[in-house]
């Protein structure tokens, strides 16, 4: 009995590692960090990409701060990802602190996680469940209809519409949203 427990102990290990996507990202000590290995015990994962130079990713801080206070209490990770190789970890610094940004921040200068996540723009987000399915990618409202175009408040609350799905273990009702904001492929021209 104990021949035939082990292997299939040690499969469903390999196989719940082989699910879990294989990212390390620098941190801003240039510390290789596995975002998804740190949010290991967590109920959902959500990476927001973001600039230090994108108006509207900036305009998103107080939104973001407030999706972390209601979340983050219901077992949620959140981690700011820079996909801007030239944004510099000292810069980035400072970006989290002007901005009060209650979360860790990593670098993805060769964009391993922007092609993970299918994200296009900054400020983008993409929310992982428990199992480290991509569950939602896109806006986090929709405040921007377009470049230029910002309605009052928004109408949509598509973040937290699609972390209160994944928390109570329903499926996103739109699993993909179109963000507007900074083209992340800007950054390595």
């Amino acid at each position: 009995m104990r021949r035939v427990l082990f292997p299939l102990v040690a499969l469903t290990f390999a196989i719940r590692l082989t699910a879990a996507p294989a990212v390390r990202l620098p941190d801003l000590d240039n510390r290789l960090v596995d975002p998804f290995l740190a949010s290991e015990s967590s109920k959902a994962t959500v990476f927001l990409f973001a600039s230090v130079d994108c108006p509207i990713s900036n305009r998103y801080a107080p939104v973001v701060q407030r999706l972390y206070q209601t979340f983050a209490a219901q077992g949620v990770s959140f981690w700011l990802i820079y996909p801007n190789p030239a944004e510099l970890p000292a810069a980035i610094r400072d970006h989290v602190k002007a901005f009060n940004y209650p979360v860790h921040a990593l670098r993805d200068p060769n964009h391993e996680l922007v092609k993970l996540t299918h994200v296009l723009v900054t400020p983008e987000v993409a929310v992982f469940d428990r199992s480290h399915a991509l569950v939602y990618h896109g806006r986090i409202d929709d405040r921007y209809v377009s470049l230029g175009v910002e309605r009052p408040s928004p109408t949509r609350q598509d973040l937290a519409d699609a972390l209160t799905a994944t928390l109570s273990g329903a499926r996103v009702r739109e699993a993909a949203t179109q963000a507007v904001g900074c083209f992340i492929a800007d950054f390595v021209q």
